[in-house]
């Protein structure tokens, strides 16, 4: 049996044969996991859907606005949803 380097076509493209590049080795493969995330925090994901449900609703978070959005973030879920569905009704629903 032949080595594999002797079955290769040969690099002389003059002769027409195709150029066949070796197998890889899987020992010398590159570990291209993603690095692993860590999670959002619930504060961090009231604060970006605050900014969102603000923004959509035409109201642009001001930078002095940032503490306020800071301690609205830092409440439970119920009154992070809370405030979401009061900037997201319409005000004829709150009107009556």
């Amino acid at each position: 049996m032949t080595s594999p380097a002797t079955v290769l076509p040969t690099t002389d493209r003059a002769a027409g044969a195709d150029f066949l590049l070796p197998l890889p080795d899987p020992a010398q493969r590159l570990d291209m996991a993603p690095p692993a995330r860590a999670p959002l925090t619930s504060r961090d994901q009231h604060r970006l859907s605050l900014n969102a449900t603000l923004t959509t609703a035409g109201i642009p978070p001001h930078p002095d606005d940032m503490r306020a959005i800071d301690a609205l973030s830092a409440l439970d879920d119920t009154v992070a949803l809370a405030v979401r569905r009061w900037l997201t009704s319409r005000p004829t629903a709150l009107l009556g």
